[in-house]
This record gives C-alpha cells, sequence and structure tokens, in this order.
C-alpha cells in the first residue's frame, strides 16, 4: 500500500529577512514514526490556496499546537496584546482547512491550538489566561529550561466513554499541558472527549463525522514512542489514515 499522505498546518515566522512557513519537528516526527504517514506541510497562504486540489491528494491532517494563539475577531472577542501572539495568516489557512477536511470525511487530528482552531472554526470561543480564573488549575507549562521538563507528563484528565477517544483509552490518563487557553463556548458540533480536574475541557470530537476527527488540549506528538496513552492516539489516527490511502 502507498504510505499515507499527511497534511500538516505551518506557522508563519520572520528570521533572516525572510517569513517562513514551518512547522514543529515532533509533531511530524510522530506521524512518520508513529502514524505511518507521510508528513507534508502546507503553505498559509490563505484564500489564495486552492484547498480542494491539496486534500485530493492527502490521506489526513494534522492541526499543530503554536505559541501563537487564534484571533479573536474570529470568536467575537475584541483583540488585547495580552491575549497574544497572534499568526493571523494561520488562521486564514487552519480555519477554512479545518472545516473542508471534515466536510470531506478526511482524518484529522488537532493538537493544543488545533483542538482551539477547530473549536472556532465550528463556532465556538475561546477563554484566555485560565489560571486566573476561579478554581482552575495552571495548564501553563514549567518554567524549566528544558523541553523534556516543559512536556512533562502532569496532570490526570478524564476520559468519556465510547467516545472517539474512549475507543482508543479509557478511564483516566495523564497527561502534559502547554496552554493558558481553553474553550469557553463549546461548538455544537462538538462531543466532549476528556476533561481535566478543575472543568477545562481537554479533548473533543466532531458529531456525526464522517472520517476521524479528534482534538485535544495536550500534547500527545512529544511522548508518541515512550507514553502508551499518547501512542495509543498517534496510532489511531494512523490506522484512520491508512484505512482513508485505502479507500481512495
Amino acid at each position: 500500500m502507498t504510505t499515507p499522505v499527511v497534511l500538516f498546518t505551518a506557522d508563519t515566522r520572520a528570521f533572516d529577512g525572510y517569513t517562513w512557513h514551518c512547522a514543529p519537528s515532533t509533531y511530524l516526527e510522530a506521524v512518520l514514526d508513529v502514524s505511518g504517514g507521510m508528513p507534508v506541510i502546507l503553505t498559509a497562504f490563505g484564500p489564495r490556496l486552492d484547498l480542494d486540489a491539496v486534500l485530493d491528494r492527502v490521506d489526513g491532517v494534522v492541526a499543530t499546537g503554536s505559541r501563537t494563539n487564534v484571533h479573536p475577531s474570529h470568536y467575537g472577542v475584541a483583540a488585547t496584546e495580552a491575549m497574544g501572539p497572534y499568526d493571523e495568516v494561520r488562521d486564514a489557512t487552519s480555519l477554512p482547512l479545518i472545516r473542508r477536511a471534515i466536510e470531506r470525511g478526511i482524518p484529522l487530528l488537532c493538537i493544543c491550538r488545533g483542538l482551539q482552531e477547530l473549536n472556532v472554526a465550528l463556532g465556538g470561543s475561546l477563554a484566555s489566561d485560565i489560571q486566573d480564573l476561579p478554581e482552575r488549575m495552571d495548564h501553563r507549562h514549567p518554567d524549566v529550561p528544558d523541553m523534556d521538563g516543559k512536556f512533562a507528563i502532569r496532570h490526570g484528565v478524564t476520559i468519556a466513554a465510547g467516545g472517539c477517544l474512549g475507543r482508543i483509552v479509557e478511564g483516566e490518563i495523564e497527561v502534559n499541558s502547554l496552554h493558558r487557553q481553553a474553550v469557553a463556548r463549546l461548538s455544537d458540533r462538538l462531543a466532549v472527549e476528556a476533561t481535566a480536574p478543575d472543568g477545562t475541557i481537554e479533548a473533543v470530537s466532531v458529531k456525526g463525522a464522517a472520517g476521524f476527527t479528534l482534538g485535544v488540549q495536550w500534547h500527545p506528538e512529544y511522548w508518541a514512542t515512550t507514553d502508551g496513552p499518547s501512542k495509543a492516539i498517534l496510532e489511531a489516527f494512523g490506522a484512520a489514515i491508512a484505512a482513508y490511502a485505502g479507500g481512495r
């Protein structure tokens, strides 16, 4: 069977006089090594892109995490500097990409910012700096210099039985946490798949989706080869993209 091709959202970064379109290697390697997909980064050119022409050629989509946040104008809130940084070029690409992948039944895995994009793309909203809200945990990464420390497994999440995620892992699992924004108003089209002890929505799926569609607020890609639940999520995505490729 031909190796499934997986499309990744791109951040834009200014460096050395150029604008770069890029994605973190941890996501790409997790899909390459655990999901069995061939990673390809989609340039963030927004409406200049013919998304259907691209999606005709791929078997899965991953919306990655990022240091940037979805611009609040996409969910009807006035933007402030504190809610940034933003990457509006990415927003203009990833939000319609997510909607079109769902419409076409293409397997979709949304991680961290990706989950937030999924909620916003389908009409939901976000809360910023949730660590300042009453009775909320601090979901930001630890202030440590090394990446393993930042991505350390930190708290439990309770998995909803019988859902997309519940068919992959059951009960309660331990996850990492590196976010300060979270779902505020959940899209009517999404179902809650997991919650943190403070009630924060940690995973979602699309109700009635034609294909595999899962969003997680944590980072299974970082420990995809060593942590059991993280590996199971990437393997489930791998099974979905393989099935989609086999049916094309």
